[in-house]
């Protein structure tokens, strides 16, 4: 990759970190569904009167959309609201990674190595510091929650792993049109039956922080993101998603003051390398046998 689009990698990482503070930050104020659909509603409603519709069947966008908006946002944004922070929050949505690895084995016949198999066991000991010591910054019904978000993220990734040569922009920005709908009326039915008043006594930092959820996390970065692979490889993309959690526990501390735990700094670190070996031990056993071949030649 040049540095130019090293750059506009690490900038969508910046992006998608902060993001969770920024959720953080709306659900001060607004209920987590009716935030949720308003994300998606934002996004799409203007835009497909623009956008062509992607090349794929209207049965990906609907389930995407059911699974990616619908019951990953809806579920993040229950879970944040009072049961998890905006850090940890961005950290433990990544077991969409071993989810997807596992999803993609069972039902599109993938082989699984055994260096994933051995970060997908640290990664899972690292959850389970959360499970068995939830503290003040994530409850268990929290990390119950969220870890079912990541599951559905990666059912929409398995979804979306299927596709061929699909516009990754357009399809997201038709993909938005179908959450708004289905959350909208699960809000009407468990948080308020008067959503327009609460709109109205909504503050602007709330309406900051939900366009930059919609226009900035969702529109630029996707677009950005959807660019980069388009031009390289998935290999060479997706590392930088590692990075997402870092720049989220960072953001949240100054951004809301948040600060982890010693057992939660434990559980982090564990689950980090867990993600790490997962997406790069490959390419590190690689690096490693490389040196160690080239000397029982020599």
């Amino acid at each position: 990759m040049n540095t130019k689009d090293i750059f506009l990698a690490l900038l969508v990482v910046l992006i998608w970190g902060v993001n969770f503070s920024f959720i953080k930050v709306g659900l001060q104020e607004l209920p987590p569904i009716l935030f949720s659909a308003l994300r998606f509603a934002v996004v799409a409603l203007p835009a497909v009167l623009f956008i062509p519709f992607p090349k794929t069947s209207k049965w990906n966008v609907i389930g995407v959309g059911m699974f990616l908006g619908v019951f990953k946002f809806g579920l993040l944004f229950i879970a944040m609201k009072s049961d998890a922070s905006a850090g940890l929050s961005s950290l433990i949505l990544q077991a969409q990674v071993f989810f997807t690895i596992v999803l993609s084995v069972l039902f599109l016949k993938e082989h699984i190595a055994k260096v994933q198999i051995a970060g997908i066991g640290i990664a899972v000991i690292g959850f389970s510091f959360y499970m068995f010591n939830a503290g003040g910054n994530i409850t268990v019904l929290g990390l119950m929650l969220i870890l079912s978000a990541a599951f559905f993220w990666a059912i929409a990734n398995v979804m979306m792993k299927r596709m061929q040569g699909v516009n990754l922009f357009h399809f997201i920005i038709w993909v938005s049109l179908i959450p708004p709908l289905p959350l909208l009326a699960l809000s009407l039915l468990m948080e308020t039956s008067n959503p327009v008043e609460v709109l109205l006594s909504t503050s602007m930092k709330t309406w900051a922080a939900l366009a930059y959820v919609s226009y900035i996390s969702t529109l630029l970065a996707f677009a950005l993101w959807g660019a980069l692979l388009k031009n390289y490889s998935a290999a060479s993309v997706t590392p930088f998603a590692l990075l997402i959690p870092v720049v989220g526990m960072l953001t949240s501390n100054i951004m809301l003051n948040e600060s982890l735990e010693t057992n939660e700094i434990v559980g982090a670190l564990m689950i980090m390398s867990g993600l790490v070996i997962c997406v790069l031990g490959k390419r590190l056993l690689a690096l490693l046998v490389a040196p160690s071949s080239q000397k029982n030649l020599g």
